[in-house]
C-alpha cells in the first residue's frame, strides 16, 4: 500500500479514514473553543479540549485523564494547572484513597462544559441541515457501530 506524500496533492476521495475522522473532529474542537471564548469563557485553547470532551473530567484522577487524552501525566498536570488557574476546575484529595487526587469542575467549569454541549447540539443541527436528516442519521448510526465495536477498544 502506498500513502500520499506530504506535499503531493491529494484528491478528497483518496483520503484515508484517519483524515476523514480527524479533520471534522478538529473543526468541531476549534468551533467549541471559539464559541466558548466568545461566550465569555476566556483563556480556553485547543489543548484544553482534552478535558472538555466526553465524558469530561469531573471526578476523575489526573492519571486517568492523561490516559484518555493520550498524553503524559506531566502534560496533563500542566493542562489541569492551566484550567485551575482560569477557575474552571480544582484538584482535591480523593476521599478514602490516601494521596490520590481527583478533578472537579468549579461552577464556572460546569457552565463552560454545558456551553460546549450546547455548541455540539448546534453543530449537529447544522450537519443535519447540510447532509439531510436521513444521511445524518446514517452517519451517526455508523459511528455508533464503530464506537461499540472492537475496532476502537
Amino acid at each position: 500500500m502506498t500513502f500520499p506524500q506530504e506535499n503531493s496533492p491529494v484528491q478528497t476521495r483518496d483520503m484515508l479514514i484517519g483524515a476523514l475522522l480527524r479533520v471534522p473532529a478538529e473543526a468541531i474542537h476549534r468551533r467549541i473553543i471559539h464559541d466558548l471564548n466568545v461566550a465569555g469563557f476566556r483563556g480556553l485553547t485547543l489543548p484544553h479540549m482534552a478535558l472538555f470532551r466526553f465524558p469530561g473530567p469531573d471526578g476523575a484522577r489526573p492519571g486517568v485523564l492523561a490516559e484518555r487524552a493520550g498524553i503524559s501525566k506531566q502534560a496533563m498536570n500542566r493542562l489541569l494547572g492551566s484550567l485551575e488557574g482560569l477557575g474552571y476546575l480544582v484538584r482535591s484529595d480523593a476521599p478514602d484513597e490516601g494521596r490520590a487526587r481527583i478533578v472537579r469542575f468549579t461552577k464556572r467549569g460546569h457552565a463552560a462544559y454545558a456551553k460546549a454541549v450546547e455548541v455540539l447540539r448546534e453543530i449537529e443541527r447544522e450537519w443535519r441541515a447540510e447532509l439531510g436528516p436521513r444521511d445524518f442519521a446514517l452517519l451517526k448510526e455508523l459511528l455508533f457501530r464503530v464506537w461499540e465495536s472492537r475496532l476502537v477498544r
